[in-house]
C-alpha cells in the first residue's frame, strides 16, 4: 500500500504545525487503510445505495485536499466559481467519485500521497497559519467569510475523517473487514 513520505521540511517540526501534520496523516493512513488488500474492480464497488466507492472516495479527498491547499497560497482565484458550474462541470465532479477504466488503486493512492506531501511541505513552510484567504463565492459558505491557513488544514483533516468513515462503512460492507474493531 502506497504511503506518505515525510518531506525533510516537516522531520523535525513541533508544536501546532507539527499536531496539523500528525492530525492529518493518522486521517489519510485511515483513509488508505480502508483499501487493504482489495483488487482495482474492488476499489470501484458501490456496495450501498450510495454512488461512493473506495477508489472514488479517495479521488475525491485527493482532489480536495490538492484545491485547499492551493486555495492557502493563490486565494479564492485556486477555487472554481460554483456559482456558474454547468452540467459538465458537475458530471466532471461525479467522475471524481468512481473509479473510471484504465485507473487503478496503486494511481489513486500514488497520487494522494503526491498531493499529502505537498500539503505536508506547505504545513512545514507557511510563514503564518494566521494568514487569511476570502472564501469564493459558493452556496454553503457564508458571505464574505475568510479561513485561516490553520483552519483550511483542520477542513482537510476533517473532511479527510468524515470520508474515511464513509469508507469504512463501503469497506465493511464490501467484504467485511473493519478499520477498527
Amino acid at each position: 500500500m502506497t504511503t506518505t513520505t515525510t518531506p525533510a521540511a516537516t522531520q523535525n517540526l513541533t508544536g501546532e504545525r507539527a499536531d496539523l501534520l500528525a492530525a492529518l496523516e493518522k486521517q489519510r493512513h485511515f483513509l488508505r487503510f480502508t483499501t487493504r488488500d482489495l483488487t482495482d474492480e474492488q476499489v470501484g464497488l458501490r456496495t450501498c445505495a450510495s454512488e461512493l466507492c473506495l477508489g472514488g472516495l479517495i479521488k475525491h479527498v485527493t482532489s480536495v485536499e490538492r484545491l485547499w491547499a492551493e486555495f492557502i497560497v493563490q486565494g479564492p482565484s485556486a477555487m472554481p466559481d460554483f456559482t456558474a458550474w454547468t452540467e459538465e462541470d458537475f458530471a466532471r465532479r461525479a467522475d471524481e467519485f468512481r473509479i473510471l477504466p484504465g485507473e487503478t488503486l496503486a494511481g489513486v493512492l500514488a497520487a494522494y500521497a503526491e498531493v499529502a506531501v505537498r500539503t505536508d511541505e506547505l504545513v512545514a513552510t507557511l510563514p503564518d497559519l494566521d494568514a487569511t484567504q476570502p472564501l469564493p463565492k459558493a452556496p454553503w459558505f457564508e458571505a464574505d467569510a475568510e479561513w485561516s491557513a490553520r483552519r483550511v488544514l483542520l477542513h482537510i483533516a476533517n473532511e479527510t475523517a468524515q470520508h474515511a468513515g464513509h469508507a469504512d462503512i463501503i469497506r465493511e460492507s464490501l467484504d467485511g473487514a473493519k478499520s477498527m474493531g
